[in-house]
């Protein structure tokens, strides 16, 4: 009998922490209200949108109004680029070569206003490539999007090296940082960034609440209309609720600088430990070979490996998780938001990484949840898994 499963898969989703779970169901029971709404049952939820939204901005060092709730990241994103676009002269966005696909998709949209894309390339190692920083950020250049930690890989880009030069350009640039903050919170200041997207449910948060972080007196335009809610730049009644448990789940992530020479401290005390001590024992597995930078590059609950036999050939890493699946180990390949499509990693192909090994990547993500006698069980189901496939 398989006992129960060891979730690594943090990347992808986190289970919610049970405070965060009390805080829902206390916002549900006494503010269910429509914050909009002038009787006492809208006043009192109001008024707890409101001291919600003034301890989020605290934990980011912004005034309130900085904030915008959305569903996630994913409309954080979209916000974040077609909205700023509507406020810009059409010219060029240049994305990093290893984006989240939703980061794609907004600038795609821009295509059909005017802009160009360009894509910032990455080395062996998922690194946007820095030498390429005065040419990608010449005219015509209005805007940047660049990832501050990489899902598949785990890379820490230079959000504030690239934030900077940015700024000195007059160039509004947006970092989605959905896998950086569950590592720790940074003030916003630090990303040297006009806008930073989240969401919650990879902090362990409820699904379905993100944010928009702006720079005050950023000039957004709305992406959808209605009643005109978060400042009439985002439409729809507040999820107050979730609203509740994204705070909650804030408020316990450690605090730091955020810089080009600090990886964050990680998301529980022994996480880093736990990862470190992993990756060790995954990589003495003949086969298996580290993807991605290392650990002082490399977000500290993360692990990225290229599968293959014991003989060196390539292995599917989609089978690798089924196999895992059916050992209680929960783990993904390539990012989880295209864990359906049987492709070539575009972050794989972007890093160069030869064609035979584009659908061997392997993702091991961990969180406060785990122990150590759970995590000494994993290399050997790893093994089994191989071997099932060689």
């Amino acid at each position: 009998m398989v006992e129960a499963e060891i979730y690594l898969d943090a990347a992808a989703t986190t289970p919610p922490r049970s405070d965060v779970i009390e805080a829902i169901v206390e916002a549900q029971r006494k503010a269910w209200g429509n914050p909009s709404s002038l009787h006492n049952t809208g006043v009192k939820a109001a008024e707890l949108l409101e001291r919600l939204r003034w301890e989020l901005a605290q934990r980011f060092a912004v005034v309130p109004d900085q904030l915008i709730f959305t569903s996630g990241a994913t409309e954080s994103v979209h916000l974040a680029i077609v909205g700023s676009a509507a406020k810009l002269t059409p010219g060029r966005i240049v994305v990093s070569g290893v984006e989240h696909p939703a980061v794609l998709a907004a600038a795609n949209q821009l295509k059909n206003k005017g802009w160009t894309v360009a894509f910032w390339p990455v080395d062996a190692l998922g690194l946007i490539r820095l030498e390429c920083l005065e040419e990608l950020l010449a005219e015509p250049t209005r805007m940047v999007s660049l990832i501050a930690a990489q899902s598949e890989v785990g890379a820490l880009q230079p959000t504030d090296v690239v934030g900077q030069a940015c700024r000195a350009r007059g160039i509004t640039f947006h970092s989605d940082a959905t896998q950086l903050i569950p590592q720790g919170c940074p003030e916003f200041n630090h990303f040297q960034s006009d806008l930073v997207s989240l969401s919650a449910h990879k902090f362990q948060g409820p699904r379905g609440i993100g944010l928009l972080i702006r720079r005050s007196n950023l000039s957004l335009s709305p992406v959808q209309g209605g009643g005109g809610q978060e400042f009439g730049l985002r439409s729809g009644t507040e999820a107050l609720p979730l609203i509740a448990g994204m705070a909650q789940a804030l408020s316990v992530l450690p605090a730091y600088h955020l810089s080009g020479d600090t990886v964050p401290p990680g998301s529980g005390a022994d996480v880093r430990r736990q990862r470190d001590d992993l990756l060790q024992e995954l990589l003495e597995i003949q086969g298996l070979s580290l993807l991605g930078p290392n650990v002082t590059q490399r977000s500290p609950n993360h692990i990225a490996v290229l599968v293959g036999s014991a003989g060196g050939q390539p292995l599917s890493a989609r089978a690798m998780v089924r196999e895992l699946a059916r050992r209680g180990v929960a783990c993904s390949s390539g990012s989880a938001c295209r864990s359906g499509q049987r492709q070539d990693s575009s972050v794989l192909t972007a890093m160069n990484v030869p064609e035979p090994w584009r659908q061997s990547g392997l993702r091991f993500t961990l969180g406060p949840w785990l122990d150590d006698k759970a995590l000494k069980q994993v290399p050997e189901r790893v093994l089994d898994a191989q071997r099932a496939l060689s």
